[in-house]
C-alpha cells in the first residue's frame, strides 16, 4: 500500500507527484486494471502465448537484420 508522509512546509503538488510516482512504481493501477474484469484461464493463456510469439518474432527479426549486414 502506497503511503507518503507530508510535512507542513511541503508543497501539496510535490506530495501528490510523489504519491503518483510511488503508486506507479508499485504497479497498483496496473494490477487494478488487470483484476477489473474476470478473465477466463484459457483467455489468459492465449494472451500470454500471443505475447511470447510476438517477442520471439521480434527477436528473430532482429537477428536476421543483423546477419544481413
Amino acid at each position: 500500500m502506497a503511503r507518503i508522509l507530508v510535512d507542513d512546509s511541503e508543497n501539496l503538488e510535490k506530495a501528490i507527484k510523489r504519491f503518483k510516482r510511488m503508486v506507479e512504481k508499485e504497479g497498483i493501477i496496473r494490477e487494478w486494471k488487470k483484476r477489473e474484469y474476470y478473465e477466463k484461464p484459457s483467455t489468459v493463456l492465449n494472451r500470454k502465448n500471443k505475447a511470447l510469439r510476438r517477442k520471439l518474432m521480434k527477436k528473430t527479426r532482429k537477428t536476421r537484420e543483423a546477419k544481413a549486414y
